[in-house]
């Protein structure tokens, strides 16, 4: 056979592929509506359960009272924002997991996931000692002494929790980079479902147990995190994985691995923290102007959270897609997955914003369902609507920051993603300072400066990705030479 007729069936059957991908419709085709919905879908459901957790949270504690509710969305978030760095880390464990997995090289998946690990178990220490400094740390809020002492109570319950959050992100890496969402998914919402059953038991003390009030709330969380943590272990460890993956003779510390993914997934914990710093400022600042002020903000975004975890699935399904296209070298479906999923939350966050504008009380209604008519509770509900406005002013270009933005940490430009989040959280903890202490602009300013700062940031990620420098990139090492 000549060299010519070797050669031409295989470049025949390339052709010809690419002609039928070419022709492929929106839906059916690589990178298309049925991949990215089939990776994005359960991520979804995972990431709603988690936030339905503790959006019923804060709903059970309305019950209880005001500042209840609004003492652990402070809490809540200051906690979330201690973990941010070893977590956003821990979340890039699944960048890795797609690369491997889109360049088909098995045998480093299991020992990525457990430099993850290795991580989660070395910073936990740390995470436990920020109980000591619960008090100090909201004593410096300013906020009501009543406040203050359930806000210390939450957090400090809290954080026996964090081990398990870091150590469950990092296993669950081996289901969500290989696009095996659907796993995700049970597991999550099953864990969601416990905490919710212990949230009814331990906040006001049925079936035999104590009625714990906040303090309740926060160990259902604790109890359902470690709960999640060990039904990853024992599923990423079951013998199928361990001879297909190395799950087991991959729980060794891998020096040079662990390397890459500290610098990769540095910057992305780091970006994380900063962008969450910047929101719990926030938070804390309005907070100053009053319990009303507080309170509807606190349910402003807690509804804002409920509503745009749908967006933060697809972009996590984004990050997956484009690290396993990129791990087989096709950039073109990487860059077509990132518009993809932008349809999908562009779509939902359309329709999300109009219901915060015409219809609020579809979920307002379940905060005040305990509540009898009076001025606060008035005053509280006019606040929360308009501030749910505010919200529909910037969910589409959050949805963009979203998805470009974990489209290019995906394929490892975590560099730039951190510089900018550097950039933009010292401005806005800088300018909320300022809006409050100093031009006393009053809740509606401090809510404007935060619908501004998301329309810049989206419109940052939509030019890098534009730019298109993260398509030569890879956190991967080369795959070895063959002979």
């Amino acid at each position: 056979m000549s060299i010519e007729n070797a050669i031409e069936p295989p470049v025949a059957s390339a052709v010809i592929a690419e002609e039928v991908e070419r022709s492929a419709s929106w839906w059916g085709r690589p990178a298309g509506g049925r991949e990215v919905l089939n990776v994005a879908l359960p991520l979804v459901v995972s990431s709603l359960s988690w936030t339905v957790m503790t959006f019923v949270d804060r709903v059970l504690l309305k019950w209880e009272s005001g500042d209840a509710m609004a003492a652990a969305f402070a809490a809540g978030t200051l906690w979330f924002s201690s973990l941010c760095l070893p977590l956003g880390i821990t979340m890039y464990t699944s960048t890795f997991v797609s690369q491997y997995f889109g360049a088909q090289r098995w045998d480093r998946i299991g020992v990525s996931v457990w430099q993850g690990v290795w991580l989660a178990l070395m910073v936990s220490p740390a995470m436990l000692l920020a109980i000591g400094f619960a008090p100090s740390l909201f004593d410096m809020a300013g906020h009501g002494p009543l406040v203050r002492e359930y806000e210390v109570i939450y957090f400090q319950v809290l954080c026996w929790g964090s081990p398990a959050m870091l150590i469950a992100q990092a296993l669950a890496a081996f289901y969500s980079g290989r696009g095996k969402t659907k796993v995700v998914m049970v597991v999550d919402s099953s864990v969601a479902v416990l905490n919710l059953v212990l949230d009814w038991c331990l906040i006001f003390g049925h079936l035999g147990f104590p009625a714990l009030g906040i303090a309740g709330a926060a160990w259902a969380t604790v109890a359902s995190l470690w709960v999640k943590a060990l039904i990853y272990l024992l599923l990423v460890l079951q013998p199928s994985h361990q001879r297909d993956y190395g799950t087991l003779l991959g729980m060794r510390f891998d020096r040079d691995l662990f390397r890459r993914l500290m610098y990769y997934g540095g910057p992305s914990g780091l970006q994380l923290l900063l962008d969450v710093a910047g929101f719990t400022f926030f938070i804390m600042l309005v907070g100053r102007l009053g319990n009303i002020e507080a309170e509807a903000t606190s349910m402003a975004f807690s509804i804002s959270t409920l509503g745009f975890m749908p967006v933060w699935g697809f972009a996590m399904a984004t990050s997956i897609l484009v690290g396993q296209h990129l791990g087989e070298n096709r950039d073109d479906l990487a860059a077509r997955a990132t518009w993809t999923s932008l349809q999908f939350a562009m779509g939902y966050m359309a329709v999300i914003s109009l219901l915060y504008v015409f219809a609020p009380d579809v979920f307002l209604a379940s905060f005040f369902a305990g509540d009898r008519t009076g001025e606060t509770r008035d005053m509280v509900h006019g606040l929360s609507v308009t501030l749910l406005r505010f919200v529909a002013a910037y969910n589409l270009l959050d949805a963009a920051l979203m998805v470009f933005s974990s489209a290019i940490k995906g394929a490892g430009d975590t560099q730039f993603v951190l510089y900018t989040s550097l950039v933009m959280a010292t401005s806005l903890a800088t300018l909320s300072y300022l809006a409050v202490e100093q031009w006393q602009l009053g809740v509606y300013g401090c809510w404007a400066l935060l619908a501004s700062w998301v329309w810049c940031m989206g419109v940052v990620f939509l030019l890098r990705f534009l730019a298109g420098k993260w398509r030569s990139m890879r956190v991967i090492e080369a795959a070895p030479a063959t002979t």
